[in-house]
């Protein structure tokens, strides 16, 4: 079986090899992690597809090789050997090569110093913070420095970070964050004015393709409020229970995602891609999650066939998807196939963000802060004013695709969703 280099994201095009964990004649299990990889928007680790041996390696540590590439040859259980070859193989023409080993049927070359297995993330991370890698443990595969790694030294020798410990009770001047969170972010160096800043692979790729998007599509915005007494009301009942179970804590992200959800099934023309002159329908609805990466870039894993998930797998998955971006642990297809986006800034306390659409979708949404607000409150009776948490959905729409009648359709939707529905029954689902 040909192993080629996988498509880590929608734009992306190549990836470099940063570690192999076998050689060629080595056996390998199904799923256990075959290679490093690295692109301009995440680091992680590949699994194999198959159970069997490595007959060769096509593609060495510190080559650039573009998607499609084949990287080695895995000979599944029960095939026959195939046929030596009489010298080491070559990178194949697609892909640029850094001056690198290439392991092929030859021995292989001695192993690298711990230094040198370093992958690009945690050599830019390690540089920034004029870090000391000999005194950081590493807990990767033969004691490899991570990027986790780094980060928790950072946290223990004081280095200046911030802990996100979300709010459970609305307050006049709480934020309800809406995304999970990580205990300890590591800061980025401070910067003095004067100094310039080079941008790092993700940022350099966030930045051509948000302005891509920016002229290629007309963004129109449109914003709702929404009253999220009944998602504060399940959080109330279930929040503690849930953090006990799960491990992890319930934000208002997954009741955001599951009614935005059911509101695309009634509104396909806002899950689709443009293309040319063409509007093509998503046949599933796979939502993406923006996710940061301690203020070093984003990431937008996605989260498929939304419609088919209780409450409680859609909170599960998202907190999986956002964890595992962060640690560099994403898979291929965790980066493909969204037809919809979800950008969250609500945590921090943001109260209207016009976000970029993630072409060539034809909207995304952003949910900012939800806050108590003074409202008036309606009734055969006569009008009142009551304190509710209300919530900003603001929905950036290509306009080319769709009209502000149809956007704010949708809108109203989500909105009404949210405001609506049993969100305690959905949670015991």
């Amino acid at each position: 079986m040909n192993i080629i280099m996988p498509q880590l994201g929608e734009t992306v095009t190549e990836g470099t090899i940063t570690k192999w964990y076998k050689k060629a004649g080595d056996s390998v299990k199904a799923d256990e992690t075959l290679f490093d990889i690295e692109t301009d928007k995440v680091s992680t680790e590949i699994p194999s597809p198959v159970a069997g041996v490595i007959d060769e390696i096509l593609i060495g540590e510190g080559v650039t090789a573009k998607v499609g590439v084949t990287l080695a040859v895995i000979r599944e259980s029960g095939a026959a050997p195939a046929p030596q070859p009489a010298a080491v193989a070559a990178a194949s023409p697609a892909a640029s090569v850094i001056p690198a080993p290439v392991r092929g049927a030859s021995a292989p070359p001695p192993r690298a110093s711990a230094d040198e297995r370093l992958s690009p993330v945690v050599r830019r991370l390690i540089a920034e913070h004029e870090l000391d890698v000999s005194k950081i443990t590493g807990t990767g595969r033969d004691g490899r420095v991570t990027r986790d790694d780094v980060t928790a030294y950072l946290a223990s020798v004081g280095a200046t970070a911030r802990t996100a410990v979300p709010s459970a009770t609305v307050t006049p001047t709480a934020v309800i964050p809406a995304t999970p969170s990580v205990s300890v972010i590591a800061a980025s160096p401070a910067a003095q004015p004067g100094d310039t800043l080079p941008l790092n692979a993700i940022r350099k790729r966030v930045a051509a393709n948000m302005a891509k998007s920016w002229a290629a599509a007309p963004h129109v915005l449109q914003v709702v409020e929404a009253d999220f007494s009944r998602v504060v009301q399940a959080h109330r009942e279930h929040g503690e229970a849930w953090k006990a179970r799960e491990g992890f804590l319930l934000t208002f992200m997954p009741f955001v995602t599951r009614a935005i959800s059911i509101a695309l099934g009634k509104f396909p023309k806002i899950n689709a891609n443009f293309n040319g002159d063409s509007l093509v329908l998503a046949k599933r609805i796979n939502i993406g999650i923006a996710v940061d990466l301690n203020f070093d870039g984003l990431m937008v894993p996605v989260l498929k066939d939304v419609p088919n998930k209780s409450l409680p797998q859609i909170a599960r998955e998202i907190n999986d998807l956002a964890t595992r971006a962060r640690a560099g642990k994403l898979r291929p297809d965790d980066l493909t196939e969204g037809t919809y986006t979800i950008s969250n800034n609500g945590s921090f306390g943001t109260v209207i963000t016009a976000p970029i659409i993630n072409v060539p979708q034809v909207a995304i949404l952003s949910t900012d802060v939800v806050r108590k607000k003074p409202v008036v409150i309606e009734t055969p009776e006569g009008d009142s004013i009551a304190v509710r948490p209300i919530g900003v959905l603001a929905q950036t729409f290509d306009h080319r695709a769709i009209d502000g009648a149809y956007s704010a359709a949708f809108l109203r939707e989500v909105k009404t969703i949210i405001e609506t529905r049993v969100w305690t029954q959905d949670l015991q689902a």
